[in-house]
C-alpha cells in the first residue's frame, strides 16, 4: 500500500456505522487528501465503497489486505475532492 494521509480501521463496526466513521474522517480531510480504510467483506465492502463515491469522493484501491487470503479484510484507498465552488 502507498503512503496515505490518513488511516482508518472499521472492521469493528457494522453498517451503517462503517460508513458514518469514514464521512467524519472525510469531514476532517483536506480536499485531495488520501485515506486508507481498513474494513470487512460483506455489507461494509459494499456500501461503503458506493457511497464514497455518492457523496463525490474517489475510490483509488480496494485490495484484499492480504494477498494470500481469499477474504478480508480489505483496505479501501480514496481521495476526498475538491470544494465545489
Amino acid at each position: 500500500m502507498n503512503k496515505t494521509d490518513h488511516i482508518l480501521d472499521i472492521t469493528d463496526f457494522v453498517c451503517p456505522m462503517t460508513f458514518v466513521r469514514t464521512k467524519l474522517l472525510l469531514e476532517k480531510m483536506a480536499a485531495g487528501e488520501t485515506a486508507a480504510i481498513r474494513l470487512n467483506s460483506g455489507e461494509p465492502l459494499q456500501n461503503v465503497p458506493r457511497s464514497v463515491q455518492e457523496h463525490g469522493h474517489a475510490v483509488l484501491s480496494l485490495e484484499l489486505e492480504n494477498k494470500t487470503e481469499t477474504d478480508g479484510p480489505y483496505i479501501l484507498v480514496i481521495q476526498k475532492a475538491a470544494a465545489k465552488g
